[in-house]
């Protein structure tokens, strides 16, 4: 039962301490239809540490949440750049 309750309170202690997710705003050039928003989500999907994305094709926008341990805001926007959709990330975040 000691035994237990010890690994109960290591879990609980690594949840409380974990990273809080990260969200970034990038401007996209190049969408035009719901293909892109596609083809920018799976570009999105192979970059560790990102953890929800959503496209806006109508703002001409990718909103991204991703764990800042794994990953980088520039390394987001390197791969919608990558993925033929040029992107910046806006300073402020949103």
């Amino acid at each position: 039962m000691r035994k237990w309750m010890i690994g109960l309170m290591m879990v609980w202690t690594g949840i409380a301490f974990a990273a809080t997710p990260k969200k970034t705003v990038l401007d996209v050039e190049n969408m035009t239809c719901p293909a892109c928003s596609i083809t920018i989500e799976k570009a999105l999907d192979n970059v560790p540490g990102v953890t929800a994305t959503q496209v806006d094709t109508e703002r001409a926008t990718v909103t991204v949440s991703f764990d800042a341990e794994r990953t980088t805001v520039s390394a987001i926007a390197r791969a919608v750049t990558d993925a033929g959709f040029p992107a910046n990330a806006r300073t402020n975040g949103g």
